[in-house]
């Protein structure tokens, strides 16, 4: 698959299909169509848990509602939160370590950091060793 809505051309895999399917579903209010797969059930699964993915995400960020933060580091957060709950097969720093990769490629060159950070303080409550 390749992403095209956030203004990059490049070979994507499934969290990045996300990313743009969650993108357009903030700018338009809608899923366009269902990107089907692995990318299609983390579509739904944060769309469907939109509240709760925010409130826990703005209890994490320290000083950002998560209205404020700019539109591709909250839909990232909100993957990476949806991974953290609904995915504990997949390593902790696999999630944190794409949600970053993310952050960088298609967001600020501060968005790798703060994104880093808040999925760090969400990693330690959900995944509590």
């Amino acid at each position: 698959a390749v992403a095209r809505t956030l203004g990059f051309d490049v070979a994507v895999e499934a969290r990045d299909l996300a990313l743009e399917h969650l993108y357009t579903y903030e700018s338009i209010g809608d899923v366009q169509d269902d990107p089907g797969g692995r990318a299609g059930r983390i579509v739904a699964g944060v769309v469907a848990d939109l509240d709760g993915l925010d409130a826990e995400i703005e209890s994490a960020s320290e000083h950002w509602s998560v209205a404020r933060m700019p539109v591709i580091d909250r839909n990232v957060l909100r993957i990476g939160l949806y991974e953290l709950q609904n995915h504990p097969e997949t390593p902790t720093g696999v999630i944190v370590a794409e949600a970053v990769r993310m952050a960088r490629t298609y967001s600020t060159e501060k968005s790798g950091s703060f994104v880093n950070g808040v999925l760090a303080t969400l990693a330690r409550i959900v995944r509590e060793t």
